[in-house]
């Protein structure tokens, strides 16, 4: 049988297959063409906005590219791929795998072999991913408008609920770090209390901890509210007070939370923190105007000046130079430390975590003497230097400007 034959036998199952609705994907390797570093390409079927497309995966050496087409062009340009450039097609249905590939002299074999367990195609553009927090029984989330009495998030609130899935995931694999269970947290900074039910949720109903969990907010109308969905959704060991985080009176604390708490607030938490001999100190800092207003009233000449002349630049460098210093101060007394992006910058442009894990055996406040305790300190006072920063409010707090 000629090549032309059995190209055109497997363009019509492939067709067929499509309009019959068992069509699962195909796969296209051993390219010989043109296109450099290009190596396979996949195809599955899709429904965006409401239409059936077929979507390409043109894999890469370094890199995977996707593009979706009609179903009409989509069934032509497969037809062209499978003619000029690639050797090998193997098309898998619900029913049986179909596989025409390039021999010796470019003679083309057909064969076809059953499916062991047939695969229901899917029409989903994206996999559904795994969640930690499902929504389905959460009184939290039908009170917070995420999702109604059945389970299902709302349209609306399908972003605020993976940025809850995201969070969870985040603490708990920065949890794994510390060496027990979480006896007890406190979200400063709490407002409508989104992570802070979410993060209860995932102690007290995932990993089986008995958590004591806090939240300290301002604002007394989202206290009450917080409170009123605590105990309708049976969350005796959650509380919400009503305070500033400078006023908070600390004690033993495993995990402390501050997610956007504005400009020194933020230094405040971490101030609490470490006074606490947190374990963990997770922080999502905002505004960071303490140490602009420094670098703009001082305005010192360095290499960088010639950006920072411009107030988007020097807005970006006070956020850096801010928690940089941040970062240093937590490490001097004894925090390992981690800075990372956390969520989409489309999300929300505040989106670092300056992260801290207490290390074992560190004393809050240990001796001067200690070596890399001098080298933090003169690292402080080099960058203060440099970018004409008088004072930084957490050096100020703990009265490491008093040292140098």
């Amino acid at each position: 049988m000629s090549n032309q034959v059995h190209l055109q036998q497997f363009k019509d199952q492939l067709s067929e297959s499509i309009t019959a609705g068992v069509f699962v994907k195909i796969s296209m390797g051993n390219y010989q063409g043109n296109e450099k570093e290009l190596k396979n390409i996949y195809v599955r079927l899709v429904e965006i906005k409401r239409t059936a497309m077929l979507s390409f995966t043109y894999r890469y050496k370094t890199r995977d590219i996707i593009k979706n087409f009609p179903i009409t062009e989509g069934i032509m340009l497969m037809g062209n791929f499978i003619s000029n450039d690639f050797r090998i097609a193997t098309l898998f249905t619900t029913e049986k795998e179909v596989i025409l590939e390039y021999g010796k002299k470019q003679l083309i074999a057909l064969r076809e072999k059953p499916v062991k367990t047939a695969v229901q195609p899917t029409l989903a553009h994206n996999k559904e991913k795994k969640r930690i927090i499902v929504p389905a029984g959460k009184t939290y989330l039908q009170e917070l408008r995420i999702s109604d009495a059945d389970g299902n998030v709302f349209k609306n609130a399908q972003d605020k609920y993976r940025q809850i899935n995201q969070y969870i995931e985040i603490l708990s694999s920065l949890m794994r770090e510390l060496p027990g269970e979480v006896n007890n947290v406190v979200d400063m900074g709490s407002g409508k209390g989104y992570l802070t039910f979410a993060l209860y949720d995932y102690l007290h109903h995932v990993l089986n901890q008995n958590a004591k969990i806090t939240g300290l907010e301002y604002r007394e109308d989202l206290v009450a509210l917080c409170n009123r969905i605590a105990e309708s959704s049976g969350f005796d060991k959650l509380d919400f007070v009503q305070g500033t985080i400078a006023d908070y009176a600390v004690e033993s604390i495993d995990l402390l939370i501050a997610l956007h708490a504005c400009d020194t607030a933020t230094d405040d938490a971490i101030y609490k923190g470490i006074l606490a001999n947190a374990g963990l100190i997770v922080v999502a800092p905002c505004c960071h105007k303490q140490i602009r207003r420094e670098m703009e009233k001082n305005k010192s000449k360095n290499e960088i000046s010639f950006l920072t002349k411009y107030g988007i630049f020097m807005e970006r460098q006070a956020e850096m130079v801010t928690d940089g210093i941040r970062a240093l101060i937590m490490e001097y007394f004894g925090y390992k430390t981690k800075v990372f992006e956390f969520i989409s910058d489309a999300h929300t442009p505040k989106n670092v975590l300056v992260v801290g894990v207490r290390t074992s055996g560190s004393d809050t406040f240990a001796k001067d003497g200690d070596v890399r305790k001098a080298e933090i300190k003169q690292k402080i006072l080099e960058s203060k230097a440099y970018f004409g920063i008088g004072y930084h409010h957490l050096e100020r707090l703990f009265g490491l400007d008093k040292l140098y």
